[in-house]
């Protein structure tokens, strides 16, 4: 195991945090609030170099990404679009005088009001908004570019937003060659690029659409796609496995995404947000299910647990230990459940209640070690890798 400590990235509603473990994962301390405060829905880091990255905004400040090369100490921002702040300090210099703003072009202009996601394939860094737009930065996101081959793709114009809008909020890359990507849209579903970004292919078809039911949900599975508001998406330990969470249950692919099976059953509902596949064993999984679209998007019987399946989503078990059993109404959203490559591997989730939670033995138990955060968005592990 490592000597060098372990960080939580967080976004929350309120700004980025970075919560400080050991060696051991235990021992976190809590620092923050980063970013100015600005709503961030993703933050990640390079292992390599210990840079950060935050993406987020809204329409009041626009959309941006921040970095930092300290730790997390310092940040700086490379703003994107411009946000009605903008508007009222162009108009009002007392105004544009006490913030500090200066009149400087944003390379999009109003173009899209956040940044959703962010991943680091390769050289490159990659950026999805909200509305639908891939960025990439091939200077450490300093500068950024509109990834075209997926803006101009034929089916464009049917893309339809969820109920967060027009979101692109998964990117994942094949480990082992950065030209293979896949984004997930909500709703818009899964698309995949094998030439690092120049041609996307829609991937949605179920495995075997013949025996599969129509779902009684417009968001469920039907002619002969599994269903297009995905929620979250993560790349397997194995080459091909793909696993996504979308509006109507978990799903996995074997073969890049081409097609996709159900691997819900022995879940207490088809309705959840995150998901999180282990670094190293392509058949294990972790989600936390919510009781439903309509129900209140909290635990089934208001009680907490996270599902772990062993092989391949084909069985699934609930893991309790040190989560709350009673008048738990929390919600964890797209982002906020993530792992790190230690052995055993640790899990860690945030809460829409300011809580994060983390388990050092795969999910078998947890441990709260953060709790009162604003909303958590995003939960991501930077890690030492030797």
């Amino acid at each position: 195991m490592p000597d060098a400590p372990i960080h939580l990235l967080v976004g929350t509603s309120k700004g980025a945090f970075v919560l400080d473990g050991d060696a051991d994962r235990g021992g976190w301390s809590v620092r923050g609030p980063y970013c100015d405060g600005w709503p961030i829905n993703h933050v990640v880091g390079d292992p390599a170099t210990g840079t950060m990255w935050a993406g987020g905004g809204g329409d009041w400040s626009g959309a941006g990404v921040w970095r930092s090369e300290d730790a997390g100490h310092t940040w700086e921002l490379t703003k994107l679009t411009t946000g009605q702040m903008d508007a009222w300090a162009a108009n009002d210099p007392g105004f544009a005088q006490m913030i500090g703003w200066t009149e400087e072009p944003a390379p999009f202009g109003d173009g899209f009001s956040q940044v959703w996601s962010l991943a680091r394939v390769g050289e490159r860094l990659y950026a999805g908004t909200k509305p639908a737009v891939l960025l990439a930065s091939d200077d450490d996101g300093r500068t950024w570019y509109e990834v075209k081959g997926l803006s101009d793709h034929p089916s464009r114009p049917d893309w339809n937003p969820g109920g967060a809008g027009l979101v692109l909020h998964s990117i994942v890359a094949d480990p082992r060659d950065p030209e293979r990507i896949w984004v997930g849209i909500s709703s818009a579903g899964v698309f995949a690029t094998t030439d690092g970004g120049v041609t996307w292919e829609r991937r949605n078809d179920l495995a075997d659409a013949a025996h599969d039911e129509p779902a009684d949900h417009p968001a469920g599975p039907s002619d002969g796609q599994v269903g297009l508001c995905v929620h979250h998406l993560e790349h397997a330990a194995t080459d091909g496995v793909l696993y996504q969470q979308n509006h109507y249950g978990v799903w996995r692919s074997d073969d890049d995404g081409a097609t996709w099976r159900a691997a819900t059953e022995g879940l207490p509902s088809t309705f959840g947000f995150p998901l999180w596949a282990h670094p190293r064993d392509a058949d294990t999984v972790w989600t936390l299910p919510l009781n439903g679209d309509m129900e209140g998007r909290f635990p089934p019987d208001a009680a907490a647990a996270v599902w772990r399946s062993r092989d391949g989503g084909r069985s699934w078990e609930a893991r309790r230990d040190g989560l709350p059993q009673e008048s738990c109404f929390f919600t964890v959203l797209r982002q906020a459940m993530s792992g790190d490559r230690q052995e055993p591997a640790g899990v860690y989730f945030g809460t829409n209640s300011g809580s994060v939670f983390a388990s050092r033995d795969e999910g078998d138990s947890w441990d709260e070690v953060a709790r009162h955060l604003p909303t958590v968005l995003a939960v991501e592990v930077l890690e030492p890798r030797g």
